[in-house]
């Protein structure tokens, strides 16, 4: 026979149970603005049933219900998505950062405009066009000389803002260094707390939510691969356990060190860490700064040119600069082993430069200047000038001074004197003051043809390579930025469908589950009366 009181303990349970799902939907709407929170849901399961199989057991028509109770607290959460949401989120820093490095620079060179190298190198050259026709007159000697300086001056000023940001991303990278450090710190931090809470069979289910936003934070820096490590002792079969945290290449595959094991930041077996460092060598000129060479993680060094775990730590260390020379351990960087968005362009500017000025000064020098026609005696005037002893003429064909563009200036001798601009031409080694052919002869270095380290051109269509390349990395790199955002925010949009708090649907379970309480309340009020009844009102007959 059934106990008389063991409809007691069925509406107890059911008041217990329901009660525990309300507390839960309160939780979920006092959530439901919290970044990264999961809706949690208390998953409901019968009690044993009453009587157990036994030769003893009592007669009674088969097993009866003995009510319901709150199994456990679970997150709703898909881990698929996650994978899928890191994956996209590695690419997305990697362009975002590329991008925004690439946008600076469009912004300092300024192409096309008013204002631009492009433009103040034509005004040069029409400068000596003007020249060639009143190679005399002092006004139009003075114009080629103003121009010239104004080129200068613009190719400097836009060299020295490149290598101010240039700087500036130096320190970039060791925020984001410390940056990084301090996610692998916090997630070791929560794995910690993890493994002390699973092996008493609880599910922390909002500590889970901390980490998963760190390491979605994580993510956006470098790629990354997440093992689940069972925390033991009680733990739950659902519970979700310590994470390993490794760095991986743009495949999804763990990156090996140079003992073959995988590049751990997280052991969740042993609830340890590794710190990263970011390494540099020194450059051979002062003109440059110390490139990145390698990445340091526990005892692990890997060059930067050999890693592969792309993010937006690596892009900003691209848009610095990489040393990919072949050397390993290298005591300096050559500017040609410099590799990087910033450096690449500082190179190119100086190569332009270097060539340009070489070729312009080599006519200056073959022609005749007013002091030098008025002398007799040929002293070999440069129109441009280093700032320094050195001379463009030392350079060979493909050959560059490094921060050329940015100390590139008139020479003092053409500052100091009109007159040593060299507008004529020797002809059968006699120069005449009215002879304007010298000063075309220099106008026409425009169409030269040169050696820019390899790519022969003339000076403008070289400058437009530059920069129009400059415009096609900027447009892959707000392609491909756009491109994951979207995919990213597409895998964000299943995860909040998945995960997030509806309050409609947390409105309609606190209803739902109301209604359950009030009913099981109504079971025990109904039980109780059964009770006074049969205690206090049977054998009273005759009373």
């Amino acid at each position: 026979m059934v106990s008389t009181f063991s409809g007691l303990e069925t509406a107890r349970r059911a008041l217990s149970t329901n009660q525990s799902a309300l507390m839960t939907v309160g939780h979920n709407i006092a959530n439901a603005n919290t970044e990264g929170y999961s809706r949690q849901r208390v998953n409901f399961t019968q009690t044993e049933a009453f009587p157990s199989p036994a030769f003893n057991k009592p007669g009674i028509p088969g097993q009866m219900g003995t009510g319901v109770k709150a199994g456990e607290v679970q997150r709703v959460r898909e881990s698929f998505l996650d994978i899928q949401y890191r994956e996209e989120n590695h690419k997305n820093g990697y362009w975002g950062a590329r991008l925004d490095a690439l946008t600076k620079m469009e912004d300092i060179m300024n192409e096309p405009s008013d204002d631009g190298i492009s433009q103040a190198m034509d005004r040069f050259w029409q400068s000596l066009q003007d020249l060639s026709v009143n190679p005399e007159d002092a006004g139009a000697r003075s114009v080629v000389r103003q121009n010239g300086e104004a080129l200068a001056d613009t190719i400097g000023t836009n060299y020295s803002a490149i290598q101010a940001i240039q700087r500036d991303y130096l320190n970039e990278v060791d925020v984001t260094e410390n940056k990084v450090n301090s996610l692998i710190r916090q997630i070791d931090g929560l794995n910690k707390q993890i493994a002390s809470v699973e092996p008493h069979g609880m599910l922390p289910n909002d500590l889970y939510d901390q980490r998963d936003v760190l390491l979605d934070e994580l993510s956006a820096y470098v790629n990354i691969k997440v093992d689940r490590v069972p925390s033991g002792g009680n733990a739950k079969q659902m519970a979700d356990g310590k994470v390993t945290v490794t760095l991986a290449n743009e495949n999804g595959r763990a990156l090996t060190g140079a003992d073959g094991q995988p590049l751990t930041v997280i052991n969740g077996t042993d609830l340890t860490y590794e710190q990263i460092s970011m390494n540099t060598v020194p450059s051979e000129s002062d003109e440059l700064e110390d490139p990145l060479y390698s990445i340091s993680i526990g005892g692990e060094e890997i060059r930067l040119s050999e890693f592969s775990s792309p993010g937006k730590l690596f892009g900003i260390a691209e848009a610095y600069g990489i040393y990919a020379g072949a050397a390993d351990n290298p005591a300096s960087a050559a500017a040609a082993d410099i590799r990087g968005i910033y450096p690449d362009m500082l190179r190119e500017l100086d190569m332009m430069v270097s060539q340009f000025a070489k070729a312009l000064n080599d006519v200056h020098n073959s022609n005749a200047s007013l002091s030098e026609i008025d002398s007799g005696e040929n002293q070999d005037i440069d129109f441009f000038g280093t700032g320094s002893d050195v001379r463009f003429a030392n350079l060979g064909d493909g050959e560059y001074f490094v921060g050329a563009a940015k100390n590139f200036r008139v020479s003092d001798e053409v500052r100091s004197s009109l007159d040593n601009i060299a507008a004529s031409s020797f002809d059968g080694g006699q120069a005449f003051a009215g002879d304007g052919s010298g000063a075309l002869a220099l106008a026409n270095v425009k169409d030269a043809r040169l050696n820019f380290g390899g790519s022969t051109t003339n000076v403008q269509s070289f400058y437009q390579s530059v920069i129009g390349e400059m415009a096609v990395e900027t447009s892959e790199a707000g392609r491909l930025e756009r491109n994951t955002a979207s995919l990213r925010e597409s895998v964000e949009n299943r995860r909040h469908s998945v995960s997030s708090v509806s309050l409609d649907e947390e409105m309609s379970l606190m209803i739902q589950f109301q209604h359950s309480y009030n009913a099981a309340a109504r079971s025990l009020t109904n039980m109780d009366d059964i009770l006074d009844r049969v205690i206090n009102g049977m054998g009273r007959v005759g009373l």
